[in-house]
């Protein structure tokens, strides 16, 4: 992909290389897929093909995501479940119709405390359901990261919160990102989650950031949070 971003190959040769990974099983393939895909449909969010680079995610994730399933397998190791997560959130947050109705499903029983979502899947099903939720759904998690005990679990909620798509919402949760609910060295985790949620949300954290600029600079007196912050 950087020789496809740089102008050397076609990006259509680049994804047609992809494809050739539909059987792939290894981790660390899928993970760099991942990337460079999530890289393309940012580039692409301002022009008509992001649907089009949406429905080819789809497409190369759903062989997997159908052969990996949402429950572990007897014997399998730790990076199947790395895998499992990866690819239903990729699913889920390109629509997929199956994983984001299995997601809310799940999601429904996780919050009402019938059957708890394993820590490997949390992540992929609070990705899903925001990004095609509304504000009870952003209204529930902020209810869950309240309530949570430990740390780990409000970090991980804190990192997804960006996935929501109205503007609204995503105002509001660039305001939580500058409450007391939130510590100060993981504000910059909330901002950069909805920087890289959606088109709207890296417009809205931009002038975010730059409407708050005093505060932020001052809080983090120009250390490497404030480096961290202007790059995401």
């Amino acid at each position: 992909l950087p020789q496809a971003r740089a102008g050397i190959i076609s990006t259509v040769e680049v994804l047609k290389v992809m494809e050739a990974f539909v059987n792939e099983p290894n981790y660390t393939v899928w993970s760099d897929l991942s990337c460079n895909l999530g890289i393309l449909a940012t580039l692409l969010s301002h022009t008509d093909f992001y649907e089009d680079i949406q429905g080819f995610i789809r497409d190369v994730f759903s062989p997997i995501g159908e052969r990996l399933g949402w429950d572990p397998k007897p014997g399998e190791g730790h990076l199947d479940a790395l895998l499992r997560g990866l690819v239903l959130g990729k699913l889920g947050k390109a629509g997929h119709k199956a994983t984001l109705e299995e997601a809310r499903r799940r999601f429904k029983e996780h919050v009402e405390g019938k059957h708890i979502l394993s820590a490997d899947l949390r992540s992929p099903v609070y990705v899903t359901v925001l990004k095609h939720g509304d504000s009870s759904t952003l209204d529930t998690m902020l209810k869950l990261h309240k309530q949570a005990d430990m740390q780990e679990e409000k970090n991980r909620i804190e990192r997804v919160l960006g996935a929501i798509s109205q503007p609204e919402l995503i105002q509001k949760v660039l305001t939580f990102a500058l409450s007391e609910e939130v510590r100060p060295q993981d504000t910059v985790s909330v901002i950069g989650g909805v920087a890289g949620g959606s088109k709207q949300g890296r417009k809205a954290a931009w002038k975010f950031v730059r409407d708050n600029w005093e505060e932020l600079y001052n809080r983090y007196q120009g250390g490497f949070l404030i480096s961290r912050l202007i790059k995401v």
